[in-house]
Order: C-alpha cells, then structure tokens, then sequence
C-alpha cells in the first residue's frame, strides 16, 4: 500500500485525478500511491524533520489496517 502526503501550493488547485495521472507518466506502475491524501502541513519534529511515524498511524487508522 502506498499513500501520499500532499501540500498544494495553493489550497483547491490540485485533484487527486491529476496527480494520479502526474504519477502514472511519470513512474512505474507499482510506485504509483493507492491513496492520496492533501494535507497543509506534516507532522514535524522540534527540529523540523517529519514524523513519518505519525503519518504511517494516522494512514493506519483511517485505512482501518
């Protein structure tokens, strides 16, 4: 299962339709994400990293995985 994080540069103008598409040109097949999801920022450590951790429970939870 892959899912991607997204923030658009500006809130509205991007569909999930259009970057499936985007991926689909531009990637392999299998590295195309199953779900996307548009968010306006990451969870984000003290020191600006990503807590990828925390996006993989939120995805876990909401996919019911």
């Amino acid at each position: 299962m892959l899912a991607a994080w997204i923030i658009p540069k500006e809130p509205g103008c991007l569909t999930e339709q259009e970057v499936r598409e985007f991926c689909s040109e531009h990637i392999a097949h299998y590295k195309v994400p199953t779900y996307y999801r548009f968010v306006t920022e990451y969870p984000m450590t003290i020191t600006g990293k990503i807590q990828k951790y925390k996006i993989i429970e939120q995805m876990k939870e909401e996919l019911g995985l």
